[in-house]
Parts: C-alpha cells; structure tokens; sequence
C-alpha cells in the first residue's frame, strides 16, 4: 500500500471531522449502504438515508448504531421511501452537500427472471435521483455502477473505456445509468462520478435469499453444514474487493477536486483475481478455526449462470491516479475482517 496515498484518504477523513458536510445515501439500510452510514457517522458527518426495505434491512441499522457514539447516531436522519417516487427524492436530497446514491435492485439472475422490476429501479429510480439531485444543488452526485458493464469484452485486466455487449438486463440497466450520467454533464453541467464495483463483499451482506452474494452464502454454508454450490467447474474468477476499499473510494470520489476527476467512472476492486475454487479454500480454511467440521466439507458443482461472466479482473489504475485510491485490504486480509463478523452473527 503506497503509504502517500494511503494518506491522501487519512486526511480527507481528517477534513470532513474539521468540517463536516450533510451526506445522503440512498440504499442506506442496504450492504453497502450501512457500511457508508457508519462510516460517516464516525467522521461525526451529518447523513441523510433513504430507503424502501426491497433489499436493506432494519438490522443493519440497528447494528450501525450499536457501533457509534449517541451522539453520532443523532447525526442520521432515515427516510423510508423509493427513488421510483420523485418526491422521495427531492425530499431526500434537500439542504444535501453529497449524495451516494447506493439503491439499486441488484443481482444477474433477479433481472433475467424480472427484467421490468430491475429497470423500474435501476433507470427510472436512478433518473429521479439525478433530477432532484440537480434541482438541490448539490456538490456530487457518486453513484453505484458495476463491472457487469463490461459484458462480452475479453480483454483482462478491464479498462474504463472498453467495454463490450451487456449480458443480462442488470448489465443494460448499470449501462444506462452511465449514459445518463455523462447526458446530464453535458446538458447541465451537473458532475457526477460513477464507481463500477467489483464484487464486493464484507460485514452485513446478506447469506440469505436466492440471489444472495457467494461469500455470504458460502460462509453460512460452512457454518450451518449445509450444502455449497459452485456454478461451472470453480475456475471462474472474480476480483474481490472488501467493503472498506468501497467505502474509500466512496469517500474519495464524493469530494474528489480535479476536474479531470469528474464526470467519469471508475473500477472499484482490488485489481487481482481469485478463482471460486482458490475463494473456497480461503473461506473454509477460515471457518474450519472455529468448525473443524468445515474442513471435510466439499462444494457440489453444477451449471454456469445464464448472464454471467468467466472471468473479472480489474485495472485500478485510473482510481489510483485521479481519486487517489489506495485499496488497503486484500482478499485474504479483507476475509479475516469478514470470517470474524459471519462466525459472530451466523453461530
């Protein structure tokens, strides 16, 4: 980790506890949601959160504010409603400095099996979003992307500007999303920033449901002595990233101040690759610690996903360069992180 960098997030944190800003993150009840939430919160900034409960949960909250002063927690303001109603929105986004727009319904095999409901949240909840951002004024508008924009393109590691075919309607709708940005730079001169996140993982993402993450699920698994699934042969490979890196980068790009910096996307990952074998012997090895019944446990393969990629692996560089991101956890660091909050909370 390039200690200057590492610096460069050390004092931007130092910045915002001199001179805190009112933050709103929508999808705040949300994986990664809360994680911002209670990362703000600590840096005693004012926040504004906006969910409908589709995907976040009241737990998340309430685990937030188990781990943040009184005071803190009186900093956050939750509004339960939908970026689909646009006076949720302009609500949401009043007397707002920075909106990290979080809330999305995510998940491949949830958009091929409801394609109308994803883009019912993902588009026209993401361009009422922009709308009330850019009628409030605000500073930044930092939203969630996704590598699934890459679709079809072979080439690794993945760069920002190449991209292939969308293959599946989440893809199309994280796509849009991206196009709509840069046609409201260009027609309004409102800057917005756009994170592709690469499969992130950490505290508080749900093991539960069917389109649950495979870390979470496969944590549960090893812990519960319940079957584990590997779609394809386990040579698939994915660049993991934990939940701090995203945060950081979050954090980096809300107050970001080159202008070259702006109106852009950016990969969000910790650019190295794990294949799902290699990911399953991590986590095991982890869990069998406390389980040693976890160590004689072997994954099931079966068919790949429909809409999914092989392989995912992305080039920082552009983050490093003009956000200053410096993704302090690896993969393995980033699960001993992890292996503690699941081994807490599914036992």
């Amino acid at each position: 980790m390039g200690q200057g960098k590492a610096t460069a997030y050390a004092k931007l944190q130092d910045r915002l506890k001199e001179a805190p800003s009112v933050w709103l993150i929508t999808g705040v009840a949300g994986f990664i949601g809360s994680n911002l939430l209670e990362t703000l919160l600590k840096l005693d900034q004012k926040v504004v959160g906006l969910d409908n409960f589709s995907t976040g949960f009241q737990h998340n909250l309430d685990e937030v504010q188990t781990r943040v002063s009184e005071t803190q927690w009186n900093n956050f303001r939750f509004i339960e409603g939908d970026t689909r109603n646009p006076d949720d929105c302009a609500n949401a986004c009043s007397g707002v400095d920075y909106v990290l727009h979080e809330a999305a319904l995510g998940s491949v095999p949830r958009s091929v099996e409801d394609p109308a409901l994803t883009n019912e949240n993902n588009i026209s909840g993401f361009l009422n979003m922009l709308i009330a951002a850019r009628d409030a004024g605000v500073k930044r508008f930092v939203y969630a992307a996704s590598s699934s924009t890459y679709g079809d393109h072979p080439g690794l590691p993945k760069v920002e500007n190449q991209i292939g075919n969308p293959l599946s309607p989440y893809a199309v709708t994280k796509l849009v999303n991206e196009l709509y940005a840069q046609v409201f730079a260009r027609t309004y001169g409102f800057k917005t920033i756009g994170l592709r996140y690469f499969n992130i993982f950490g505290r508080r993402q749900d093991p539960d449901g069917a389109y649950a993450a495979v870390i979470p699920k496969w944590f549960a698994a090893l812990i519960k002595g319940e079957t584990l699934y590997i779609n394809g042969d386990g040579s698939t490979s994915r660049d993991f990233c934990y939940i701090d890196n995203c945060v950081q980068a979050n954090l980096l790009a809300a107050v970001a101040q080159k202008d070259a910096a702006l109106d852009q996307v950016y990969n969000v990952a910790y650019g190295e690759r794990t294949s799902l074998n290699e990911l399953f012997g991590l986590i095991q090895e982890r869990v069998a610690r406390v389980y040693p019944s976890a160590k004689d446990m072997q994954p099931v393969y079966r068919d790949f996903r429909v809409g999914d990629v092989k392989h995912s692996l992305a080039d920082i560089s552009k983050s490093r360069e003009l956000l200053g991101y410096d993704p302090a956890f690896s993969i393995e660091t980033g699960l001993d992180q992890a292996s503690s909050w699941y081994l807490d909370h599914l036992a």
